[in-house]
């Protein structure tokens, strides 16, 4: 096995010579947005063209730079390591961008979005008046550190990985540290859970660090929030060797034996580019036996599920990989002390675990001073470092922004995504999927921090954010979301399985305009019952997208029960609300046995 330094050496040789300018290195972004776009079929005709024209060159699939709306989007590093990024590139536009930028150097070609000459001395070139990528506002407002590697490195390569500083904080935390040092570090960084609850991490961490048990398993949920979360799939798509990194320091620091990554079936980009990352992490003794000659041992895996969304629950999530129905636990006990396979566990998500790297190589101070700080004698916890926002709905710019905490949703939405793509009136924004908040245009002054989106009634939880202009009818968005969370129970408990169905009726006759106004205080007494009664967050948030409905926009409600009328005169098209639940009583049984 290489030592730390000899593999950094390593790293930092091939990372040279790819910026050498000896041959055009071009990347192409092919994670699920880039694919969706036609990514696929770009990367293809890239590798034709530049043959037929015997230009020996490299080319890389790399992640999402973040900015999805210039999907496909191509990257050719060119001599003295001049970037020139190419935005919504089509298959026709290969033979133009490549006789242009790599064999007659020149960049005028319409589809060009921005250049980076850091190493570069703009005027000798003549390039001073063209655009600037890092002026960009999908780029100039961000603050990466979970996602500084998107859209930059290859994430098959681990030693474009190490090249960036990866792998440094792992051996600082097992040669340097001890386990408490580690937890200590993340628990003064502020860190806290990048999910629904926002729980501190490090003080999770120490939960399982009481066990003495030998065998004791770290996990990874990569379905926390919204099943299969794009924020989460930027990161496993682009990056997946910080996030196994992460989690082999949390390894380190609770003293367990193992880890797992759960992920979703069918999610074959994040899976196969996570599935390399661990096997290369072997093939280097990054993982395994003795790593970095330390004497600290740690395997990991992956599980798959193809269970529904309440599989991001904690303990449905230990329920799938023991190959049982993903349904919650009656707790307690809890997993620190009876976890997957009776044994003792911790749970995070993939954006928590993230940000650990970076915090152990800088510091807790440096993390701590990005975003909302936190005062202990006033017990306010405060929302340290980044959030990852995904921008969709009617909005000019959608994309994956990494943003620091404590930015207003008003620059969100119109410093970076540009405003409603309609040009109309801002109405709604949905955040937090489908459990999560409606807000009005009224509360765009609220920033990104945990605690202050809970209180108005809304979650950051994964981090997307739906945006909906003045044509949006708020009663059918909240029926959509309900017709989803209905769809997704497990089952287990009462109140959320037939609460939830409940909920979905009523609302389908508010769409209607065939409801009652007993009907709003029917759906607060069914709402109110699953959050007390519900085993796990499923049920116990489901009430939670009606009630700041209800608070923001009574009056979208009030119209359509009361004057029987929707106000934007949307609801006449028909309803799409898959029903996983059906009351026996409407169920049709042939007696006759035909």
């Amino acid at each position: 096995m290489l030592h730390y330094t000899d593999l950094k050496e390593l790293a930092n040789d091939k990372w040279l010579e790819l910026n050498s300018g000896n041959k055009p290195w071009i990347r192409v972004g092919t994670a699920i947005c880039g694919k969706a776009a036609g990514a696929d079929y770009v990367l293809d005709k890239l590798k034709i063209v530049l043959s037929e024209l015997n230009i020996d060159y490299i080319i890389d699939e790399v992640g999402c730079l973040g900015i999805c709306f210039a999907e496909p989007l191509v990257d050719i590093t060119l001599e003295n390591g001049r970037r020139v990024f190419y935005k919504n590139v089509s298959v026709d536009d290969i033979n133009t961008i490549i006789d242009d930028s790599i064999v007659e150097n020149k960049f005028n070609h319409s589809s060009l979005l921005g250049i980076l000459t850091s190493n570069v001395d703009n005027n000798a070139i003549g390039e001073n008046d063209l655009p600037d990528l890092n002026e960009l506002p999908g780029i100039k407002y961000q603050k990466k550190i979970a996602l500084s590697n998107a859209g930059n490195v290859s994430p098959f390569d681990l030693y474009h990985y190490v090249s960036q500083g990866g792998y440094l904080a792992l051996n600082k935390a097992v040669n340097h540290m001890t386990p408490d040092e580690v937890i200590k570090e993340v628990s003064d960084s502020g860190l806290r859970g990048r999910g629904g609850a926002a729980f501190p991490t490090g003080f999770k961490w120490s939960f399982l660090v009481k066990s003495d048990n030998p065998s004791k398993y770290v996990l990874c949920n990569c379905e926390e929030g919204d099943p299969g979360a794009y924020n989460d799939k930027g990161i496993l798509e682009s990056d997946p060797f910080k996030l196994l990194e992460g989690l082999t320091i949390a390894g380190y620091a609770t003293r367990s034996s193992n880890g797992i990554v759960f992920i979703r079936h069918g999610h074959d980009g994040p899976i196969d580019r996570m599935e390399n990352a661990i096997k290369r992490a072997y093939d280097e003794g990054l993982l395994g036996k003795n790593i970095f000659d330390s004497g600290f041992d740690f395997d990991v895996e992956i599980s798959l599920t193809g269970e529904s969304y309440v599989a991001g629950e904690e303990s449905a999530l230990m329920e799938s990989i023991e190959g049982k129905r993903s349904q919650p636990r009656f707790r307690p006990p809890f997993p620190a002390q009876f976890g997957v396979w009776g044994k003792p566990s911790n749970i995070n998500n993939v954006k928590t675990l993230t940000y650990v790297p970076d915090i152990i190589s800088n510091g807790s101070n440096w993390f701590a001073n990005i975003g909302v700080q936190g005062n202990k004698e006033k017990k306010i916890q405060g929302s340290t470092g980044t959030a990852i926002v995904c921008l969709s709905g009617n909005i000019k710019f959608p994309g994956l922004y990494e943003v620091p905490m404590g930015l207003s949703l008003r620059d969100v939405i119109y410093k970076i995504g540009g405003g409603t793509a309609s040009g109309k009136e801002l109405k709604v924004l949905q955040t937090g999927g489908p459990l999560g908040g409606v807000l009005d245009s009224n509360s765009l002054d609220i920033h990104l921090d945990f605690d202050e989106m809970k209180s108005a009634g809304a979650i950051l939880g994964s981090g997307g954010i739906i945006v909906g202009d003045i044509e949006t009818c708020v009663v059918d968005l909240t029926r959509v979301l309900v017709a989803f969370c209905q769809y997704e129970s497990c089952g287990k408990c009462f109140p959320c399985r037939l609460g939830m169905e409940q909920i979905l009726e009523i609302t389908e006759r508010m769409v209607k305009c065939e409801s009652s106004e007993s009907d709003l205080e029917l759906i607060k007494n069914v709402g109110q019952n699953m959050e007390k009664a519900s085993l796990c967050g499923h049920g116990q948030l489901g009430y939670g997208p009606i009630r700041s409905a209800l608070k923001y926009f009574e009056s979208d409600f009030k119209s359509h029960i009361i004057d029987k009328k929707c106000p934007t005169g949307s609801c006449v098209q028909p309803m799409i609300s898959p029903k996983n639940t059906r009351p026996y009583g409407i169920l049709q049984i042939n007696k006759g046995g035909e």
